[in-house]
């Protein structure tokens, strides 16, 4: 014959009710580990692009930066992946794409913009060092693409390596 309790179900609410639980957060906001995934690699992003504005801040001044989690784009040709040149990829996965400047579909102008995928970035990056040099790559390439120059132009010591 089953056994039946009376005592009360047992849930978070009660457990924290009678200081058996968390009653706050682990850590303080401002510790470096407290940051999710996202926000760590907003910041990567952040300082990668910061290099390269710091010697193109003029031409770039109507250019954004933005991230997604996956891409939401397909290849013009599924058969050979063929990409268009504002979509930089890795085989059949993209990893940015540059979007033009234009207009929206309520009729309102945008700004051009490089959306940079998180995911595939971050699973084609071994350690934190090589995304960082990951998307500093992936981001010359952009700027390139969108002021219409070399990458070598854009990154002088990349031509070096």
């Amino acid at each position: 014959m089953p056994r039946f309790s009376s005592a009360r179900r047992i849930t978070s609410r009660s457990v924290a009710r009678h200081g058996r639980g968390i009653r706050g957060p682990v850590l303080p906001e401002d510790l470096p580990a407290r940051r999710s995934r996202a926000e760590k690699f907003d910041r990567l992003v952040l300082d990668a692009f910061a290099r390269i504005d710091h010697r193109w801040h003029d031409k770039l001044s109507k250019l954004d930066i933005a991230v997604d989690d996956v891409p939401k784009i397909r290849a013009l040709d599924p058969e050979s992946v063929t990409w268009p040149p504002e979509v930089v990829a890795e085989g059949p996965v993209p990893l940015s794409r540059l979007v033009p400047a234009g207009i929206d579909k309520r009729g309102e102008t945008t700004r051009a913009r490089v959306v940079l995928f998180r995911r595939p970035l971050e699973r084609r990056a071994k350690h934190p060092e090589d995304l960082e040099d990951l998307l500093f790559e992936v981001l010359v390439e952009q700027v390139a693409t969108y002021l219409g120059i070399d990458p070598d132009e854009v990154d002088p010591n990349s031509a070096a390596e």
